[in-house]
Protein backbone atom coordinates (compact mmCIF):
# COMPACT_ATOMS: atom_id res chain seq x y z
CA UNK A 1 0.00 0.00 0.00
CA UNK A 2 2.94 2.30 0.56
CA UNK A 3 3.77 2.27 -3.17
CA UNK A 4 0.27 3.37 -4.10
CA UNK A 5 0.34 6.18 -1.58
CA UNK A 6 3.74 7.37 -2.83
CA UNK A 7 2.59 7.15 -6.48
CA UNK A 8 -0.51 9.18 -5.66
CA UNK A 9 1.62 11.85 -3.92
CA UNK A 10 3.96 12.12 -6.93
CA UNK A 11 1.01 12.31 -9.31
CA UNK A 12 -0.80 14.99 -7.28
CA UNK A 13 2.47 16.89 -6.75
CA UNK A 14 3.13 16.94 -10.48
CA UNK A 15 -0.41 18.13 -11.20
CA UNK A 16 -0.11 20.83 -8.51
CA UNK A 17 3.17 22.16 -9.98
CA UNK A 18 1.64 22.14 -13.46
CA UNK A 19 -1.48 23.95 -12.21
CA UNK A 20 0.69 26.59 -10.51
CA UNK A 21 2.70 27.15 -13.70
CA UNK A 22 -0.44 27.51 -15.79
CA UNK A 23 -2.15 29.77 -13.24
CA UNK A 24 0.87 32.06 -12.80
CA UNK A 25 1.22 32.53 -16.58
CA UNK A 26 -2.45 33.28 -17.30
CA UNK A 27 -2.95 29.97 -19.06
CA UNK A 28 0.16 30.32 -21.22
CA UNK A 29 2.11 27.17 -20.57
CA UNK A 30 3.42 25.31 -23.53
CA UNK A 31 1.37 22.61 -24.87
CA UNK A 32 -1.75 24.71 -24.30
CA UNK A 33 -0.35 28.04 -25.48
CA UNK A 34 -2.31 30.55 -27.54
CA UNK A 35 0.88 31.97 -29.04
CA UNK A 36 0.61 31.73 -32.84
CA UNK A 37 3.76 29.65 -33.27
CA UNK A 38 2.04 26.88 -31.30
CA UNK A 39 -1.66 27.29 -31.90
CA UNK A 40 -1.90 28.66 -35.45
CA UNK A 41 0.86 26.93 -37.34
CA UNK A 42 -0.17 26.07 -40.87
CA UNK A 43 -3.22 28.36 -40.96
CA UNK A 44 -3.69 30.97 -43.68
CA UNK A 45 -2.43 34.48 -42.87
CA UNK A 46 -2.96 38.02 -44.18
CA UNK A 47 -0.68 41.08 -44.08
CA UNK A 48 -0.31 44.33 -46.03
CA UNK A 49 2.36 45.72 -48.32
CA UNK A 50 2.68 49.25 -49.67
CA UNK A 51 4.40 49.90 -53.00
CA UNK A 52 5.30 53.19 -54.63
CA UNK A 53 4.08 53.15 -58.23
CA UNK A 54 5.15 55.69 -60.86
CA UNK A 55 1.67 56.08 -62.34
CA UNK A 56 -1.81 54.62 -62.21
CA UNK A 57 -1.25 52.03 -64.94
CA UNK A 58 -1.26 48.58 -63.40
CA UNK A 59 -3.60 45.61 -63.21
CA UNK A 60 -6.03 45.38 -60.30
CA UNK A 61 -5.64 41.59 -60.23
CA UNK A 62 -3.82 39.35 -57.74
CA UNK A 63 -0.18 38.82 -58.56
CA UNK A 64 2.99 37.17 -57.29
CA UNK A 65 5.99 38.75 -55.60
CA UNK A 66 8.11 38.87 -58.76
CA UNK A 67 5.28 40.58 -60.69
CA UNK A 68 4.67 43.40 -58.17
CA UNK A 69 4.46 46.88 -59.70
CA UNK A 70 6.61 49.75 -58.49
CA UNK A 71 9.16 49.80 -55.71
CA UNK A 72 9.06 49.06 -51.99
CA UNK A 73 7.73 51.77 -49.71
CA UNK A 74 9.46 51.65 -46.32
CA UNK A 75 6.73 51.99 -43.69
CA UNK A 76 8.98 52.00 -40.62
CA UNK A 77 11.04 54.94 -41.96
CA UNK A 78 7.85 57.01 -41.99
CA UNK A 79 6.55 55.97 -38.59
CA UNK A 80 3.92 53.54 -39.87
CA UNK A 81 3.49 50.36 -37.84
CA UNK A 82 3.25 47.47 -40.31
CA UNK A 83 1.29 45.38 -37.81
CA UNK A 84 -1.39 48.08 -37.46
CA UNK A 85 -1.59 48.56 -41.22
CA UNK A 86 -1.74 44.81 -41.81
CA UNK A 87 -4.54 44.36 -39.29
CA UNK A 88 -6.46 47.31 -40.75
CA UNK A 89 -6.23 45.99 -44.31
CA UNK A 90 -6.91 42.37 -43.34
CA UNK A 91 -9.94 43.13 -41.16
CA UNK A 92 -11.63 45.73 -43.37
CA UNK A 93 -14.46 44.05 -45.22
CA UNK A 94 -16.15 47.15 -46.66
CA UNK A 95 -14.08 50.03 -48.04
CA UNK A 96 -16.34 53.01 -47.40
CA UNK A 97 -15.25 56.68 -47.35
CA UNK A 98 -14.20 56.78 -43.65
CA UNK A 99 -12.08 53.62 -44.06
CA UNK A 100 -10.38 54.97 -47.17
CA UNK A 101 -9.66 58.27 -45.39
CA UNK A 102 -8.22 56.35 -42.42
CA UNK A 103 -5.96 54.44 -44.82
CA UNK A 104 -4.76 57.75 -46.33
CA UNK A 105 -3.92 59.09 -42.87
CA UNK A 106 -2.21 55.86 -41.88
CA UNK A 107 0.28 55.93 -44.76
CA UNK A 108 0.81 59.67 -44.30
CA UNK A 109 -0.79 62.55 -46.18
CA UNK A 110 2.55 64.39 -46.46
CA UNK A 111 4.06 61.51 -48.42
CA UNK A 112 1.23 61.63 -50.94
CA UNK A 113 2.35 65.00 -52.30
CA UNK A 114 5.20 63.28 -54.13
CA UNK A 115 4.10 59.66 -54.41
CA UNK A 116 1.43 57.27 -55.66
CA UNK A 117 1.04 54.48 -53.12
CA UNK A 118 -0.49 51.12 -53.86
CA UNK A 119 -1.73 49.15 -50.85
CA UNK A 120 -1.85 45.38 -51.34
CA UNK A 121 -3.35 42.64 -49.20
CA UNK A 122 -0.88 39.77 -48.93
CA UNK A 123 -2.36 36.34 -48.28
CA UNK A 124 -0.41 33.17 -47.68
CA UNK A 125 -1.30 29.55 -47.05
CA UNK A 126 0.13 26.07 -47.17
CA UNK A 127 -1.04 23.70 -49.90
CA UNK A 128 -1.74 20.01 -49.51
CA UNK A 129 1.74 19.32 -50.91
CA UNK A 130 3.37 21.36 -48.10
CA UNK A 131 4.36 24.28 -50.30
CA UNK A 132 3.63 27.89 -49.44
CA UNK A 133 1.53 30.08 -51.75
CA UNK A 134 1.64 33.88 -51.41
CA UNK A 135 -0.75 36.15 -53.31
CA UNK A 136 -0.66 39.95 -53.52
CA UNK A 137 -4.06 41.59 -54.18
CA UNK A 138 -4.28 45.35 -54.82
CA UNK A 139 -6.69 47.01 -52.39
CA UNK A 140 -6.29 50.75 -52.93
CA UNK A 141 -4.30 53.28 -54.90
CA UNK A 142 -3.70 56.46 -52.95
CA UNK A 143 -2.49 59.53 -54.84
CA UNK A 144 -2.19 63.21 -53.99
CA UNK A 145 -5.69 63.99 -55.27
CA UNK A 146 -7.67 60.76 -55.13
CA UNK A 147 -8.08 57.35 -53.60
CA UNK A 148 -9.20 54.47 -55.79
CA UNK A 149 -10.35 51.18 -54.35
CA UNK A 150 -10.18 47.90 -56.20
CA UNK A 151 -13.56 47.21 -57.82
CA UNK A 152 -13.57 43.70 -56.37
CA UNK A 153 -13.16 45.05 -52.82
CA UNK A 154 -16.56 45.28 -51.06
CA UNK A 155 -17.93 48.83 -50.68
CA UNK A 156 -21.09 50.41 -49.32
Amino acid sequence: MNRYRRSARVLFGTLAVYALLVASNRGEFWPFSIYPMFSQGGLAWTRAVVREVPDERFRWQPTTMDQLPGTSYALADRGVDHIDLGSFVAQTQVWDAPRIEALRRMVGDAELQRRNLLVLRVSGWITERDSVVVSFSPVALITRDTSRVNDSAPRL
